[in-house]
């Protein structure tokens, strides 16, 4: 199996890194009835061992989301934690009238349900270009500083590297911040990639 992409499709792994985020700010805009920004701050292939020095050292709460279908992989969705008890709040608008009374069960809760409706958006950007329905897993919350986080999910591959999606979401009105990481099984992405056909100008 190589790994090399071909080199007229490198635009392409671009393109489904805006594909997918462009999914997320969608889920959020309609969530949020505010218009959502989401911007590809970076895609590349990186070694696992050097992600950590490229990350905030601060803690995030998300989730983790296993892709059931090819590309398999993981996709993470991670909060400042500021951004989590936002999201909390929205998310329980409706359910509660003061939010000293949200346990912390129903918190996480909601962090768990926001980053699973942001991962789907992600991941049904993906299916749409790739022609082909991609389930995934129930979220896993994580907390814990970004470094951390993000290392031990690259490393589930079990490739010295990794496909490095990094995007930053926005929602101004909510002063909602929040980062998205895809790590697809690297040899089934670079496959699929160099399977697609190449439209000639």
């Amino acid at each position: 199996m190589t790994m090399m992409v071909d080199i007229r499709k490198l635009s392409f792994i671009n393109e489904m890194a805006k594909v997918g985020t462009n999914g997320v700010a969608d889920n959020m805009s309609k969530l949020t009835g505010e218009n959502a920004q989401m911007e590809v701050t970076k895609t590349n292939f990186i070694d696992v061992d050097d992600i950590e020095s490229q990350l905030d050292s601060g803690k995030r709460v998300g989730v983790r989301v296993r892709l059931l279908d090819p590309p398999h992989g993981h996709i993470l969705i991670l909060f400042p934690e500021a951004s989590a008890k936002k999201i909390t709040a929205i998310m329980l608008r409706d359910v509660v009238d003061d939010m000293g009374d949200v346990s912390g069960k129903m918190a996480r809760s909601a962090v768990e349900e926001m980053g699973n409706m942001m991962a789907s958006g992600f991941i049904d950007g993906w299916a749409d270009v790739l022609g082909r329905a991609i389930d995934i897993a129930a979220p896993q919350l994580v907390y814990a500083p970004t470094g951390d986080i993000v290392t031990r999910t690259a490393s589930l591959g079990g490739d010295d590297l990794a496909l490095f999606f990094d995007s930053d979401l926005s929602v101004p009105s909510y002063q909602i911040e929040a980062e998205i990481y895809a790590f697809p099984d690297l040899e089934e992405f670079v496959e699929m990639v160099n399977g697609i056909e190449v439209q000639s100008a």
